[in-house]
C-alpha cells in the first residue's frame, strides 16, 4: 500500500484552508490595522518577556491545517523582535499549521547583506534562522538589496512603497514640477531615477561623505598596521617574477552634487533613514547650494538615537517623509515636521492574493524599479 503526504499547497479547484493572522509586540497597530483591510480579526496568541527576559508564546486558538500569516518587523529592539518572529514561526509549524507565511515589513539586519571585511553576512544568517524555523514564504517591502532574496530558501515577494510615497509628492508638493530628485548615495541612483522618469522630473545624484566640522573619526580606511605588529615581511613560499602591487588607501572624496537644485525643491531619497544626522548636513549642503526646501524620504523610518533632536535643530530639512514599516514613539509620530505614509493595505492585498492563489504581479505593475 502506498501513502503520499499532503501537500502545503492546495491543487486547482481544491477549497483554500482557513486563514489566521498572528502579530508579535513589535508593531502590532499595523497588524491590525492589515486585519481591519482584510476583513478578519487578529489571531489569539500570547506573546510575553518573563521575568529572565525570554520570550514566551503561546497560541491561544487552534490552526492545525489553517494557512498562518505572522506579522513581525524590525523596531529598535531587534534583537527581541527577530525571536520573537522565531517562536510564533515555530509555534504555528508545531501546531500542525499547513502553511506558516511571514509578513515582515522591514526586515531586520537588512543592511548587513555583503561580506566585510572580518565580518559576517547576517542577513544570510537572519534568512537561515528564519526558513528553519518553518516559514514556506515571506512577505517584505523595500528590501535593502534584491539580491538578499538569495538567502531564503523559500519564496520571496519584496513589494514596492513607491506607488505611496509617489502619490504623497503629488498630493503635498503642489510644485512637485519644480522639484528634483536626488539620490542619496551612487547605490540609490536607480531608485531615483525610477521616481523622477514617472514625476517627470530632473534628478541628482550625491557623491562624497559629509561629516561634521567637529568631527574627527577615525575609520580605519587610511591607517596603515603599526610597525612592531609587522617587524619584517614574511616570504611568499614561492618567487614571483615581478612584485604584487600594494593595495592603495581608500579616501572618501569631499561631498560634490552631480546636477543642480538651484531654485528646486529637492527630495532626498534612500531606502532607510536611521541617523538622521547625515541627512540634516545633506539638507545644509543642498540649501547652500540654492534648494528652495529639502524632503528626506525613504520607506522605513527606523530614526534611532537623538533623531528627533536632529530634526527639530536642523532647520536645512523641511521634512522627512517614511511609511509606517517600522513603529514610531508617539512624540515622533507627531512631530509636525515627520510625514508617515500608510502601506497597511498594499500588506493587506498581498496576504489576500497569496491566501487566495492568484497572481501578486498586479501589485507591481507601473511600480518603480527601486
Amino acid at each position: 500500500m502506498s501513502f503520499t503526504a499532503p501537500s502545503r499547497y492546495p491543487s486547482m479547484g481544491e477549497p483554500r484552508p482557513p486563514m489566521t493572522i498572528f502579530s508579535g509586540q513589535s508593531h502590532r497597530s499595523f497588524a491590525e490595522d492589515v486585519c481591519n483591510h482584510v476583513g478578519i480579526r487578529l489571531g489569539l496568541a500570547t506573546v510575553s518577556n518573563n521575568s529572565s527576559t525570554e520570550t514566551d508564546v503561546t497560541l491561544n486558538e487552534s490552526i492545525r491545517g489553517k494557512e498562518v500569516f505572522v506579522i513581525q518587523s524590525g523596531s529598535k529592539r531587534v534583537n527581541n523582535d527577530v525571536f520573537e518572529m522565531l517562536n510564533l514561526v515555530y509555534a504555528c509549524k508545531t501546531s500542525c499549521a499547513r502553511r506558516v507565511i511571514a509578513v515582515v515589513p522591514y526586515l531586520p539586519y537588512s543592511q548587513q547583506c555583503r561580506m566585510r571585511r572580518r565580518a559576517c553576512i547576517t542577513s544570510k544568517l537572519i534568512a537561515k534562522m528564519m526558513c528553519n524555523a518553518g516559514i514556506n514564504h515571506l512577505i517584505t517591502m523595500d528590501l535593502h538589496q534584491r539580491e538578499i532574496h538569495g538567502f531564503f530558501d523559500c519564496s520571496v515577494d519584496n513589494l514596492r512603497s513607491s506607488p505611496f510615497l509617489l502619490q504623497h509628492i503629488l498630493d503635498t508638493i503642489p510644485d512637485y514640477k519644480e522639484s528634483v530628485i536626488i539620490a542619496r548615495h551612487p547605490s540609490a541612483t536607480r531608485r531615483a531615477t525610477s521616481y523622477a522618469e514617472r514625476l517627470q522630473v530632473n534628478f541628482a545624484v550625491m557623491h562624497g561623505e559629509l561629516k561634521a566640522e567637529e568631527e574627527q573619526e577615525i575609520d580605519g580606511r587610511t591607517s596603515p598596521p603599526l610597525p612592531s605588529v609587522f617587524p619584517q615581511q614574511t616570504p611568499f613560499a614561492c618567487s614571483f617574477p615581478m612584485p604584487i602591487p600594494s593595495i592603495q588607501q581608500k579616501i572618501k572624496p569631499s561631498p560634490t552634487l552631480v546636477g543642480t537644485v538651484k531654485d528646486k525643491v529637492a527630495i532626498v531619497l534612500d531606502d532607510i533613514i536611521d541617523d538622521v544626522e547625515p541627512w540634516a548636513l545633506l539638507a545644509g549642503f543642498l540649501k547652500e547650494r540654492g534648494a528652495r526646501r529639502v524632503v528626506a524620504m525613504a520607506p522605513h523610518g527606523i530614526l534611532s538615537g537623538k533623531a528627533r533632536q536632529f530634526i527639530e535643530q536642523a532647520s536645512s530639512l523641511d521634512r522627512v517623509v517614511i511609511t509606517n514599516t517600522v513603529p514610531l514613539s508617539e512624540e515622533l509620530r507627531s512631530h509636525p515636521k515627520i510625514s508617515v505614509v500608510d502601506v497597511s493595505k498594499m500588506f493587506a492585498e498581498a496576504i489576500r492574493r497569496t491566501h487566495n492563489g492568484e497572481s501578486m504581479s498586479k501589485l507591481f505593475t507601473n511600480v518603480t524599479e527601486d
